[in-house]
């Protein structure tokens, strides 16, 4: 018998590649009290580049701006955003579902940490598992009148990644990366795996760039010449933003106060996201 006449029309427990298969089928709804009008995901094909953080200073920038925003910590073996906002606090819910938890100035968050008895308990879990909890922030957390939801997805190309792209409908990605030598493979991962799952590539962003020295000023290239700008051009995207090591950065994250962080690293950024279209215009 042939694909389509052996086919179930249940593309979720289909693997077969055929051209009836709808990339959109498998995104899932919020939750029915939820508003989320713009949906971005910071991304990057390798972990500890900083994508946590350019989460959290992104959302900060939004929230400056008047928008109303939101970070979903998709990073369920590594949360790290309730930290940079020093949130302590644990999530609530009801009959209806579940709360995020808000920070000082009004960013709604909502993260596994939110969730566990002690934030130093290690998530030990298996990829499904994880996948699921994620579909979970999306499906069943309230998350009210947000103008931009930011995602701060794991590394790699994984289950939660594939999860993120097919179950929530990302208008864009950010990739984050680090100026090393590898950093055209690492790069070129997260953009094909995108592309492959039609979600449009904002641009990159890179972090660790370089020190400033305190008294003249000069820019020191820590980890050697940067390679972004001949990768970006490379993949056809711009560099939205190089964000410097200073310890203005690392002492805001570290004491939880990334709300108070100063710094003009993301206008690029942020122009980029304001201009994106928004797919989630009406509440669900």
């Amino acid at each position: 018998m042939s694909e389509i006449e052996n086919c179930s029309h249940d593309c979720s427990s289909c693997s077969a590649d055929c051209s009836s298969r709808d990339p959109k089928s498998f995104l899932e709804k919020p939750h029915a009290k939820s508003t989320i009008r713009k949906v971005i995901g910071i991304v990057s094909g390798k972990g500890g580049v900083g994508k946590s953080m350019v989460s959290s200073m992104l959302a900060v920038q939004f929230q400056r701006k008047g928008y109303h925003t939101a970070v979903l910590d998709a990073d369920i073996t590594g949360p790290s955003i309730p930290k940079a906002f020093g949130i302590t606090g644990r999530a609530t819910g009801n009959e209806d579902g579940i709360y995020p938890v808000v920070s000082k100035t009004g960013i709604q968050t909502m993260s596994v940490n939110l969730l566990l008895e002690d934030a130093t308990d290690p998530v030990i879990w298996r990829g499904p598992v994880i996948a699921g909890t994620v579909k979970q922030f999306w499906q069943e957390v309230i998350w009210s009148d947000v103008d931009c939801m930011f995602v701060d997805m794991p590394p790699g190309t994984g289950d939660v990644p594939l999860t993120v792209f097919q179950a929530i409908p990302v208008d864009g990605i950010i990739v984050v990366t680090s100026p090393q030598e590898l950093v055209s493979m690492i790069v070129g991962k997260a953009v094909k795996m995108a592309q492959m799952m039609d979600v449009p590539v904002l641009g990159i962003v890179e972090n660790m760039s370089y020190a400033e020295c305190p008294g003249c000023g000069e820019r020191i290239e820590i980890f050697g010449k940067s390679h972004v700008d001949e990768v970006a051009a490379q993949f056809g995207l711009p560099v939205l933003g190089k964000i410097p090591m200073t310890p203005a950065i690392a002492a805001a994250s570290d004491a939880g106060d990334i709300e108070s962080l100063e710094g003009n690293w993301l206008d690029e950024a942020v122009q980029a996201v304001e201009k994106v279209p928004s797919s989630n215009s009406q509440p669900v």
